[in-house]
Order: structure tokens, then C-alpha cells, then sequence
């Protein structure tokens, strides 16, 4: 079924775009110019992961970011890659680097975290 496009989504869309980076739904509030309530935009970024268009990102303090993932233009990379946290900035970028991994037939795995964590080069110098 597809959704129809409303202001408020459209408005959280083009600010992760213009972004090029993961943002937390708390970022995300203070960034957007439209008056929109906490829950609007929970339910904004969880369909938009239920259809693909975003991924969540759960860094290891469990904060949870958002991101289009511009640079990853192969699906399959677009779901499952590595993500680079910086602890200075508290920025998180995704990395072109796909994740490799070997798992019994007898799971399904729906979901794949991973995020590296440490100082940016931004932040290093």
C-alpha cells in the first residue's frame, strides 16, 4: 500500500537529505522549521524504515539515529554496513563498507548493527 506524501514528511525527508548524515529524532526536532510533536515524528521515521527509504541506527549508548545513506546507491550495502560514531561531535556517518558474515541456515536475520565508535577526522586534528 502506498502512502500518501504529507508537509510533515516530506519536511523530515528533505532535512535528512540536505543533512548527507544520520540524525537523532531529538536533532531532528530542533532542525525542522514546521511545529511538529515528538510522536508525529517517531511515526514519520518509523514508516519510513518500515518502507525502506531510511535506516535506524542503534549507537552502543542505545540512542537511536536516522539516515538516508546518499553514498550507499547498491540496496544491499544500504541495509547492511558499518557506521562510524564520533564521541567528540556525536556525529555518525555510514562507511561504504559492507559487513560480512556467516550464519547457520536456520536463521533469518532481518537486521544487521554495526557501529564503530571513536574520534572523527574532523575531530582528530
Amino acid at each position: 500500500m502506498e502512502r500518501r506524501n504529507t508537509p510533515t514528511k516530506q519536511a523530515v525527508l528533505e532535512l535528512l537529505v540536505k543533512s548527507g548524515k544520520a540524525m537523532s529524532r531529538e536533532a531532528i526536532e530542533k532542525e525542522i522549521t514546521q511545529n511538529i510533536n515528538r510522536a508525529t515524528i517517531y511515526r514519520v521515521l518509523n514508516r519510513f524504515c518500515e518502507d525502506d527509504v531510511l535506516h535506524r541506527i542503534v549507537a552502543e549508548d542505545g540512542k537511536q539515529y536516522f539516515a538516508v545513506c546518499v553514498n550507499c546507491y547498491d540496496k544491499v550495502l544500504s541495509g547492511h554496513h558499518f557506521h562510524f560514531r564520533c564521541v567528540k561531535c556525536d556525529t555518525i556517518e555510514c562507511l561504504p563498507i559492507a559487513v560480512e558474515f556467516s550464519i547457520s541456515n536456520s536463521y533469518q536475520v532481518d537486521n544487521v548493527n554495526c557501529v564503530l565508535s571513536g574520534t572523527c577526522k574532523d575531530c582528530s586534528v
